[in-house]
């Protein structure tokens, strides 16, 4: 079982804090700029708060590090701007005010910032937060769906970044998905998981691969090269 996550504003940064009972030491991620913590559910928010300020300087050196080697993006991440989730484009808004999560609200992306934390960067890792959330949510609801048409139990879905792949499996029935899929439509996302899953029978991309894939996603094909010629130019 895991918890919805919590926010704990630090100096420079807002740490994601996520309680689950599968761990029992708090274990610290900074990744693509985005700080979290997951802890077990009966470590005390004031020993959160001792260990992130602790980890500080380590903090902030992985997040300029991060920062440093980010691809630059066409994004300007202001008021109005366009942003892209499941295929259609909904327009950033941001607002002063104490922090709270990006949240989709009638029809506009709202991030919500203190005026002293507000900057280009803080924007992006909101908004990268949010679509990982989103992510997550949204295949985990596929994976159950089309697990049962294609007749495999998965053992785990998860969502991260890859450089050049949308998904993995592995022979264990861990399943991974680049997050940035959930920029595109439903059908296109669909295609992805039912990709992932029919790898739980057809380790390969055999004859037999495809004509599995194709029960399930007739316009697999079409799929793929949608995703190859637009994914591409997927920016956050």
């Amino acid at each position: 079982m895991i918890a919805a996550p919590i926010y704990l504003q630090q100096r420079g940064f807002v740490a994601e804090v996520i309680r689950t009972q599968r761990l029992k030491t708090a274990r610290l991620q900074v990744e693509e700029g985005s700080v979290s913590i997951i802890v077990p559910f009966s470590l005390p928010e004031g020993r959160i708060e001792k260990l992130l300020k602790e980890k500080q300087h380590w903090i902030k050196e992985k997040l300029y590090l991060q920062k440093q080697a980010m691809p630059v993006s066409t994004k300007e991440f202001v008021n109005g701007e366009a942003f892209l989730y499941l295929g259609r484009n909904y327009r950033l808004k941001i607002e002063a005010g104490q922090f709270q999560p990006a949240k989709l609200k009638h029809g506009r992306l709202v991030v919500t910032l203190p005026k002293d934390i507000v900057s280009t960067e803080s924007i992006r890792h909101a908004l990268l937060s949010w679509y990982r959330h989103q992510a997550l949510l949204r295949f985990k609801e596929k994976v159950d769906r089309y697990a049962k048409v294609i007749g495999v139990t998965p053992n785990s879905v998860g969502v991260k970044s890859f450089k050049s792949r949308w998904g993995s499996c592995n022979v264990r029935g861990d399943i991974l998905f680049h997050w940035k899929v959930i920029l595109a439509p439903h059908r296109i996302v669909d295609y992805v998981v039912a990709h992932e899953l029919c790898h739980l029978k057809h380790h390969d991309h055999s004859p037999a691969y495809w004509r599995s894939l194709e029960r399930v996603i007739p316009d697999y094909a079409e799929c793929k090269e949608w995703l190859k010629m637009v994914g591409a130019r997927f920016d956050i």
